[in-house]
């Protein structure tokens, strides 16, 4: 198996694909860190805590903040590293080839998993990196303790979800023999789950609990927590809901109910939730996708170890 991961990771690395994702998701950072300081002093006060955090939650009116970015590209990074793992290597006859080496069939398909990993966590960490740099230096504050561990893992969510992705592109590999009809499933169920995911769910809640503008507060709350419970069976929005709490300590619950009482009633929690809390609101959501990425490559590695591969 090592042996088939440094094979990957030095064919990921030698890539064009791999240069092409990395500048661009580099490219839509600097944009967001650039967003981020023009606009971070009309949410920043005196009383205001975790100041440094702000540099990845901050939007302005034309573009998104870099949390909103990297939602975007870890999903297609993923789908990119792993949606011709095995397709392509079973056109080409690489595959048969390789098999008929001694090397046993779980190693391949862990070895190029665990290099696709690698591959993305060296992106998302670099990434994050930069951003911290490049805030660092422009507003001057050096983020506490409780800042690092909460960037911290945020990268590690952030590398969970975009692992999901991977294995899902895998999987989609796996069952597939042509690498564009692996993409284009793998892309089609990300638009699904990324896009058109909350408009269903809406469209779900709107049909129980029906609403307008002189609903009460009690059948709009109806509303939003059914519109909230069904779009978590999209990963996009576990990742969403993880990253916002960790990233917005003031944010003091993630049930789409309580949040819609406290906008209407008194905005976010004054108090921000400590580290320890923060990871306890997040750990439902962090659960449920880790499971998703090993139940994708758990059907994946079985598919694969029980399938005939024949020489072309």
């Amino acid at each position: 198996m090592y042996a088939v991961f440094r094979k990957e990771l030095a064919d990921h690395f030698n890539s064009r694909r791999f240069m092409i994702l990395f500048l661009l998701a580099l490219l839509a950072a600097v944009f967001a860190i650039y967003v981020a300081i023009q606009n971070i002093r009309s949410v920043v006060t005196a009383d205001t805590e975790f100041i440094f955090l702000k540099i990845f939650t901050t939007s302005g009116e034309t573009l998104p903040s870099f949390l909103f970015f990297i939602s975007l590209f870890i999903a297609i990074i993923g789908i990119a590293l792993g949606f011709d793992a095995i397709s392509s290597e079973r056109v080409s006859g690489n595959l048969s080839r390789l098999l008929s080496q001694p090397i046993y069939r779980d190693a391949v398909i862990n070895g190029k998993f665990l290099a696709g990993l690698t591959v993305l966590g060296i992106i998302v960490a670099s990434l994050v990196a930069i951003v911290s740099g490049l805030g660092l230096r422009t507003i001057g504050v050096p983020p506490n303790s409780e800042e690092v561990l909460r960037l911290i893992v945020f990268v590690l969510i952030s590398i969970i979800y975009g692992a999901f992705w991977m294995a899902l592109s895998v999987l989609f590999s796996v069952f597939f023999n042509r690498a564009a009809t692996s993409m284009l499933a793998s892309i089609g169920l990300w638009i699904f789950f990324a896009f058109f995911m909350s408009m269903i769910a809406g469209a779900i809640a709107n049909a129980r609990v029906p609403i307008d503008t002189n609903s009460s507060l009690e059948m709009i709350t109806q509303n939003v927590q059914i519109a909230g419970a069904i779009g978590r069976i999209s990963p996009a929005t576990l990742y969403g809901e993880a990253t916002a709490a960790l990233l917005v300590p003031e944010l003091g619950s993630l049930n789409p109910a309580m949040m819609l009482i406290s906008t209407y009633i008194a905005g976010r929690m004054l108090t921000p939730l400590p580290f320890s809390q923060s990871l306890l609101l997040v750990w439902p959501q962090l659960v449920s996708v880790v499971a998703l990425a090993a139940i994708c490559f758990a059907v994946s590695y079985i598919k694969f170890m029980r399938e005939e591969i024949r020489s072309i």
